[in-house]
């Protein structure tokens, strides 16, 4: 059996050529699109503005990525989400009438939070067992649970989105910190350190690239892939009940469809962030980077009025395909290093 702490030296290095170059391409894409709109893109409300729409996507694209580095994926991230908010919108409607005081109205939104994440808890726990303990294929059962939550989702709310939510909850959601930092932002920063202080200075973390990389050798190493694999499912179920709330803070309003193109917008992310569909490479830093590569990409594309928003699905998907074939390139390059 090869040596997994030798393996595991040489994804990291691999893990760090990666953010290097995801770097440079960021810096690149800021420098066309600063030169393309500068009047437009530099505005210091544009900033503001692309801080508060990447955090609820974003947190999704770390949920996915954790799940592929475990060697399987999360297709159920936005279904989880929209059902999250859902439920928290409901209970928020039913547990705080009109005109409450805020005062009052606090507690209510705390219990709300508590409850999404708990439902997101629920979801991601169901979707790893399915992959774990019945051992589907991950593609499939989260492909399922995704139809499932926003089936769940379209019942609860006969198909129509939820409003009237607390003002209180949507003022909180939406506060900018010195009026420059939205909190979205903040969540988003804390979700992401957190998770990568687990990938890389946890047991847990290892144990993760470890089953991505090779779960037979794993399982002979004494690790409970089963119970890895369903705690990563939990975490990605987590992260997106959070973007849920950040998405329900934002639209004040809660529906069962909202997001839809997300699901590919996420894959692209841990992709272009490094992440191999394979299992066992990549970083929450890639991530991020590929988050925000993304974002000014999306936030250039909407200064060409001429430019239709149909065509955006094309350029991810374009994207995509591109980011794949650059990879198996780069994974092909790597083999013929190592068997020379």
């Amino acid at each position: 059996m090869a040596n997994p702490g030798f393996a595991l030296k040489k994804f990291k290095k691999e893990d760090d050529r990666t953010v290097i170059r995801l770097f440079f391409v960021l810096i690149g894409v800021f420098i066309l699109m600063s030169i393309l709109r500068p009047g437009y893109f530099l505005r210091q409300s544009n900033f503001i503005s692309m801080a508060t729409q990447f955090p609820e996507y974003g947190l999704m694209a770390i949920g996915i990525s954790l799940t592929m580095i475990s060697g399987g994926i999360d297709l159920a991230v936005v279904g989880t989400a929209n059902l999250s908010a859902i439920i928290s919108a409901k209970y928020l409607i039913a547990a705080v009438p009109r005109n409450t005081p805020p005062a009052e109205t606090l507690p209510a939104i705390l219990v709300a939070v508590c409850l999404a994440l708990l439902v997101g808890l629920a979801a991601g726990t169901f979707s790893g067992f399915l992959v774990a303990k019945l051992r589907i294929p991950a593609i499939l059962a989260t492909l399922g649970t995704q139809q499932l939550y926003t089936g769940f989702a379209i019942v609860l709310t006969d198909g129509r989105p939820i409003s009237g939510l607390p003002i209180l909850y949507s003022r909180i959601g939406n506060t900018e910190l010195f009026g420059l930092i939205p909190v979205s932002f903040v969540l988003y920063c804390l979700a992401a350190a957190a998770v990568g202080i687990i990938l890389s200075r946890t047991s847990f973390g290892l144990k993760l690239y470890l089953v991505g990389t090779n779960a037979k050798a794993s399982l002979y190493a004494g690790i409970e892939n089963k119970v890895v694999l369903i705690k990563t499912y939990m975490i990605s179920g987590l992260l997106s009940s959070l973007a849920g709330l950040i998405i329900m803070a934002r639209v004040n309003s809660a529906k069962a469809d909202y997001g839809a193109a997300y699901t590919l917008q996420c894959v692209l992310i841990a992709v272009l962030g490094g992440v191999d569909p394979k299992g066992g490479l990549g970083t929450i830093r890639g991530v991020t980077l590929a988050v925000l590569i993304l974002q000014f990409l999306s936030s250039g594309l909407n200064m060409f009025e001429q430019l239709s928003n149909f065509y955006r699905d094309v350029i991810w998907g374009g994207v995509l395909i591109i980011a794949l074939i650059v990879n198996w390139f780069i994974t092909q390059r790597n083999e013929k290093a190592a068997v020379i």
